[in-house]
């Protein structure tokens, strides 16, 4: 199923979303190509899961850092984009990310994204990644602009 881009969304950011997690569009291109996907979703939160293959390996053999921060960028934009109205649209102004344990091939990650603050022109949020066992591995914060959409 192709994905449909956020761009060309009509409703809310959540109307849109909404119909990734169902089915309805695609999963994000990104999670295709390095193993994750949305599996929840409510206004300013948003869920994804993922299984890293030995694609995104690094040299040392764990998962490489910009898998982590892949899965936490999509949950903490996505999450901002969850709280929008149809009329709004959004870019990220600053990511950070903090690494705290080795992620490995094959181990089940949760990315859980949080809005902290929606105002009108700049909204924020953060992110945990964690494993099955509920362990944090990584966690990250962002600072997005919120834009008039054009139609």
């Amino acid at each position: 199923m192709k994905a449909v881009s956020a761009l060309d969304r009509t409703g809310t950011g959540l109307e849109y979303l909404q119909k990734i997690v169902s089915g309805e569009y695609g999963n994000v291109p990104i999670g295709d190509h390095v193993g994750f996907r949305m599996v929840e979703v409510s206004k300013g939160r948003i869920v994804f899961s993922g299984d890293p293959g030995e694609n995104v390996l690094n040299l040392i053999g764990t998962v490489h850092g910009g898998y982590a921060a892949t899965i936490l960028d999509s949950a903490l934009a996505l999450s901002v984009l969850s709280s929008l109205d149809a009329d709004s649209n959004f870019t990220t102004l600053e990511i950070k990310v903090n690494y705290v344990r080795p992620i490995t091939p094959g181990m089940a990650v949760r990315a859980e994204g949080n809005v902290v603050h929606a105002g009108r022109r700049v909204a924020t949020s953060e992110a945990r990644l964690t494993d099955s066992e509920g362990r944090l591995l990584a966690h990250g914060t962002t600072t997005c602009l919120i834009l008039p959409r054009k139609q």
